[in-house]
């Protein structure tokens, strides 16, 4: 879809500490989703992965009791209620508000986990089923409640409504949106992350989209359909293209996009996990054309207060250095107990740049067609504020541009993994769906 490049905004979230080990956060996504709900008119939809932020509940409820015939809906992954039937207070509070709450129904999508969720299909599905009456610990949540054992059984097929995005109506047929790898989760408020705020006829397939998962889990609501139609005839003095585009189609796109790169173009990427097979052959084989690449990879050693192993990044890191022969750049995100939550990729190649973010992973859970996912793709001249923002955010991350003393990334060498026991671990766990990433 053709738009101004204007119409497009990047922003980060990024935390990090200084000389001193004091934290440094500078947020913007959280800022912006509550801007967007308060401005809200027509209709206001919400998908997320986790969600608890009392801000935004207060936000919502607000925004309700101003204006009590505006259509709300609120979709959420039944990681939200331990994959139980009783919602958190959170939730329960926006439903009592009159705001829809939709837990996503998961069983309709691909069994990524496939050595157990054949067993759960046939044998379990049926009468260990998720109870408000739980007896076992909660290990999602360790102030929550108990949790049933057939909770437990609908987790262990591995699968979720990971999108995290927000779309309104302006009041004027038009469509507003944000789309980004934030959650508005409290443990999760300190990660950094990426998003991009857009308006206009992109959205409405992703507006299409979310109502249909919400009628899949038994919605019977219904939404107006802003026209968001662009204005006929109007030259665009900065053109650019911008599509939504969800679960493998992101990996269609980025792996058609990575294959056309040549020497002389250059690939950035920022992610949180980066173990998709496809993806790691599509970039050793840009490399090896003489395509610059360079990859900022999360360390995968912290997880809500837990010791992470390191899997899949460090081992991923080792292989892209090894098998490019140094040719593709690795570097580490410095984190202190938060996440490099990022997932996006940046490709220039001449005067164009060819930007992808939002909730996806490179992973194949993630890219798979397992997993609800969403991500923006736009397309905008290498010149533009769009461009240059995400340029500057990687360029500042990657190499320690920073007043302060800041230092926001680590060589490869500080956590890249060779050990080939650890990196067959990884593959096994990636082809079989037995992991979480």
């Amino acid at each position: 879809m053709a738009l101004e490049a204007a119409q497009l905004h990047f922003l980060a979230d990024v935390t990090a500490a200084d000389a001193f080990g004091q934290p440094v956060m500078s947020q913007q996504i959280f800022d912006a989703t509550l801007a967007l709900v308060a401005s809200s008119r027509e209709l206001l939809v919400l998908d997320y992965f986790l969600f608890d932020r009392h801000e935004l509940v207060a936000a919502l409820l607000a925004r309700k009791q101003a204006a009590p015939a505006l259509p709300i809906l609120v979709l959420v992954d039944p990681i939200n209620s331990a994959y139980g039937p009783q919602r958190p207070p959170e939730l329960a509070a926006l439903q009592a508000a009159g705001i829809d709450v939709v837990t996503t129904n998961l069983d309709p999508l691909r069994d990524s986990n496939a050595l157990y969720s054949a067993a759960w299909r046939l044998l379990l599905k049926g009468w260990l089923t998720p109870s408000a009456s739980g007896s076992l610990p909660n290990l999602l949540d360790a102030n929550g409640p108990p949790v049933s054992a057939g909770a437990y059984a609908r987790l262990l097929n591995l699968k979720a409504n990971h999108r995290k995005l927000i779309l309104t109506g302006d009041g004027h047929g038009g469509l507003r949106g944000l789309i980004t790898s934030a959650n508005p989760h409290t443990a999760s408020s300190a990660h950094s992350n990426v998003g991009l705020a857009l308006s206009g006829p992109a959205l409405l397939p992703l507006l299409d989209s979310e109502l249909a998962i919400a009628r899949l889990a038994g919605w019977r609501g219904r939404l107006p359909r802003p026209a968001a139609v662009a204005e006929p005839g109007v030259a665009l003095r900065e053109p650019a293209t911008a599509a939504v585009v969800t679960e493998g189609a992101i990996r269609d796109a980025l792996l058609a996009r990575l294959d056309a790169t040549q020497a002389g173009d250059s690939v950035d990427i920022a992610q949180f996990y980066l173990s998709d097979r496809p993806v790691i052959r599509s970039l050793l084989a840009a490399a090896q054309r003489g395509v610059s690449v360079r990859v900022l990879l999360d360390p995968n050693k912290d997880a809500f207060g837990h010791e992470k192993s390191g899997l899949p990044n460090r081992q991923v890191a080792a292989e892209l250095v090894a098998a490019s022969d140094g040719a593709i750049r690795v570097r580490w995100y410095r984190t202190h107990g938060e996440q490099f939550h990022a997932k996006l990729v940046a490709i220039q190649q001449q005067d164009r740049s060819w930007i992808s973010l939002g909730s996806a992973n490179f992973t194949r859970r993630n890219l798979g067609d397992f997993n609800l996912e969403a991500n923006v793709i736009v397309e905008v001249p290498a010149h533009s504020a769009l461009a240059q923002d995400v340029a500057q955010w990687f360029e500042r991350l990657w190499s320690n541009r920073a007043v302060g003393g800041i230092e926001y990334s680590a060589d490869v060498d500080v956590y890249a993994d060779p050990s080939q026991g650890r990196y067959w671990l990884y593959r096994f766990l990636e082809a079989s769906g037995l992991s979480t990433f």
